[in-house]
């Protein structure tokens, strides 16, 4: 029964968002929470001994760039200097991540309650407008988080722009020094987790219409419901014209025989009135 009748919710929109919903999520939180970057500097000071042609710096999730640190040559001698990037974009980017995993959970939750429990999520409607209110908040979140985590990316990527950090170095001030980047970070996955943040912000908010229908808040207004999957009662016109009465019977006119009064009739083994009830069988036993 669970084969073959409750999985065919996942055909119909409801379901079917709902699976596309649980995939998004997963890329959404993935592709950000576990992204790492590295970016590599030089400074070549005027004195070659004490440059430094390779300065690797490397930072991830969460993005607290203010503790991230490397050390740099100073150009006047043996000694380097300790610096640390700049900026905390932590907020928006765990925010993100966790409206991704908790987004998944749901999806997964609510899939099987529509393939298992999908009578009880349609009675008496409670199921459903629990669904309506959950899928509105997601729909919320996903807008706030995808936002702030396309600022927050955008401000990750100027403070880890080489060009940008090289700016923190003392020693590139001096005209003698030169200075420049060697590699800058790949960030295309984390293009990659705002593009999705925002396929399911599209996804929560196209779903509100199916998880709407099934509420019954809808056909309140109407005056009817019917959920989405079952088919509509036949109208009672039916038994006012058509299937409801006999067509060829009627008050006037038609043919309407009365086979208990016309002759004709066979009654008690005889037929009466006519034909063969009178005469006989009685003339020929008088004959004989």
């Amino acid at each position: 029964m669970v084969a073959t009748g409750q999985f065919t919710v996942i055909k119909q929109p409801l379901g079917f968002i709902k699976i596309l919903q649980w995939f998004f999520a997963i890329f959404a939180f993935s592709t950000c929470g576990s992204y790492s970057g590295v970016f590599r500097m030089s400074v070549e000071c005027k004195n070659r001994t004490e440059s430094d042609l390779d300065i690797e710096v490397e930072f991830a999730y969460p993005f607290r760039l203010h503790q991230v640190w490397f050390d740099v040559p100073t150009c006047n001698g043996p000694e380097t200097e300790r610096l640390f990037l700049e900026g905390d974009y932590s907020s928006s980017a765990e925010f993100f991540v966790t409206i991704g995993v908790f987004s998944f959970l749901y999806s997964m939750v609510a899939l099987s309650i529509y393939v298992f429990l999908m009578e009880k999520y349609r009675e008496g409607n409670r199921g459903a407008q629990a669904d309506f209110v959950v899928t509105a908040l997601f729909t919320f979140f996903w807008l706030v988080s995808a936002s702030a985590w396309a600022k927050g990316l955008s401000d990750v990527k100027k403070a880890t722009d080489p060009d940008e950090v090289i700016n923190l170095i003392n020693a590139c001030d001096r005209e003698e020094n030169r200075c420049k980047e060697v590699h800058e970070p790949v960030v295309s996955g984390l293009n990659t987790s705002v593009a999705f943040g925002f396929c399911n912000l599209v996804l929560w908010g196209g779903n509100l219409w199916f998880v709407f229908k099934e509420t019954g808040w809808l056909g309140a207004f109407a005056g009817t419901y019917a959920p989405s999957g079952e088919k509509q009662p036949a109208p009672d016109s039916y038994g006012q014209q058509g299937y409801g009465q006999d067509p060829y019977a009627g008050s006037q006119g038609g043919y309407q025989p009365d086979y208990g009064q016309q002759g004709g009739g066979y009654e008690g083994g005889s037929y009466n009135q006519g034909g063969y009830d009178q005469g006989g069988p009685t003339s020929f036993s008088n004959e004989i």
